[in-house]
This record gives C-alpha cells, sequence and structure tokens, in this order.
C-alpha cells in the first residue's frame, strides 16, 4: 500500500473564489502511480473549502450570490468583535463570515481512483473555494493506494 502526500499552491484575487485544482490532482495522481485507491484533498484553513461541482461559470456565479445570501458579510458576527477576546491573537480581518461559509461546506473531498484515474462525474470538478481572500493557500493532496 503506498501513502504520498503533495501540497498545491494557490493565489486567491477576490473574496469569494472558485479554484479549479482538477487538473493539479489529476497530474498528482498520475505521478503517484497509485492505480486503486482514494485521493484526499484537504484544505488546512478555517476560511476555505473544497467542493466538487461543474466548473460553468454562470453556475459558479450562482455558488457566490447563494453564499452571500446564505451568509452576509454585513451580519454582526461575534467572531468579529475582536475586543472582547483578549486571549486570542487575531489577523485582524474581520472574516466571521467567511468561518461561517466555511462551515457549510468542508474542508475535504475524497475522490475514488481506479486504473489510475478519479472516478469524477463527466461535469465534476474539483475546487479551492476561497472566502476570505485574497492571499495565497495551500491544499494538501494526499493519496492511498496500491
Amino acid at each position: 500500500m503506498k501513502i504520498q502526500k503533495q501540497i498545491i499552491s494557490k493565489e486567491s484575487k477576490s473574496q469569494i473564489e472558485f479554484i479549479d485544482i482538477t487538473h493539479d490532482v489529476e497530474e498528482f495522481v498520475t505521478a503517484s502511480g497509485v492505480k486503486n485507491g482514494q485521493v484526499l484533498v484537504f484544505s488546512p484553513h478555517s476560511t476555505a473549502s473544497i467542493a466538487i461541482n461543474e466548473n460553468e461559470s454562470l453556475l459558479l456565479q450562482d455558488f457566490q450570490r447563494l453564499l452571500y445570501k446564505l451568509v452576509p458579510i454585513d451580519e454582526r458576527y461575534s467572531h468579529d468583535l475582536f475586543e472582547l477576546k483578549r486571549t486570542v491573537r487575531s489577523d485582524g480581518r474581520s472574516n466571521g463570515h467567511s468561518h461561517c461559509k466555511d462551515f457549510l461546506l468542508g474542508a475535504s473531498e475524497t475522490i475514488p481512483v481506479e486504473e489510475g484515474k478519479m472516478l469524477l462525474g463527466e461535469h465534476q470538478n474539483i475546487f479551492f473555494v476561497e472566502m476570505d481572500g485574497a492571499r495565497k493557500r495551500d491544499i494538501i493532496s494526499q493519496i492511498l493506494g496500491e
């Protein structure tokens, strides 16, 4: 059984952004030599997620609008009241909304691998979903199999 890890680095340009990382993960799967197993794609950030869906620009706009509607920026978030949290170090961002959006989407996706290929559906892509950009981020891919 093989286990391999790769870090994928990306830089977001806007507050909410869907970055298609499918090709990056496909290259990692191919380079690993694993024929059958699974690949985990994980965001080690509390304001960025991993999601699988179709890479169609109008649909991505719909997702972005949905996230803003479900978790509006101008809502009052307790997380943003930094002066009340004297024991917690802050980076100065009022980003309670970003944490809440991340909570809805989740940190990882696991994709089966068969005959050296990810078993994604015809219209499925893997997205790194930035919700507190613009910034540099790392994504962890880990493959397990034989």
